[in-house]
């Protein structure tokens, strides 16, 4: 089970810390939300989170089934649209593959791309537990 800490870090208003192992990132909202814009936001986090899962797979995929894949590019955007009344986030990911391959790997990659373990936890009924702990 993997670990990450976010904190407020006191340098801005919106401003946090995230600690995920060695790593340390900031994350902020935009000026237009009342943050510093000192760093992504917590919806780019989410959107780098599945562009990564997904160009690492389809890497991972492609080398072990010898596929001549060069690049991939993906490309990201969440924005909320209305179904049948009702509000949904909707994320559009869009995929570049370079590399000399075929319509039918091209498919597949786009197949696998839609597996990676990031997409199907979010497109999947997903349990977040909460709990307050009590400072010392």
């Amino acid at each position: 089970m993997s670990s990450v800490i976010v904190r407020e870090n006191g340098q801005g208003r919106y401003q946090q810390e995230i600690v995920a192992g060695e790593h340390r990132l900031v994350a902020d909202e935009p000026p237009a939300l009342g943050g510093a814009d000192a760093g992504p936001a917590p919806f780019d986090y989410l959107l780098s989170a599945l562009g990564a899962c997904t160009s690492i797979t389809l890497r991972m995929y492609a080398e072990r089934k010898g596929l001549p894949l060069t690049t991939v590019h993906v490309e990201l955007r969440h924005d909320r649209i209305e179904i049948d009344g009702k509000p949904r986030d909707r994320i559009q990911r869009a995929i570049t593959l370079t590399g000399d391959l075929n319509e039918e790997q091209r498919q597949r990659l786009l197949e696998i791309a839609a597996r990676c373990p990031i997409a199907r936890t979010l497109t999947q009924p997903l349990l977040i537990e909460n709990s307050l702990v009590e400072t010392p």
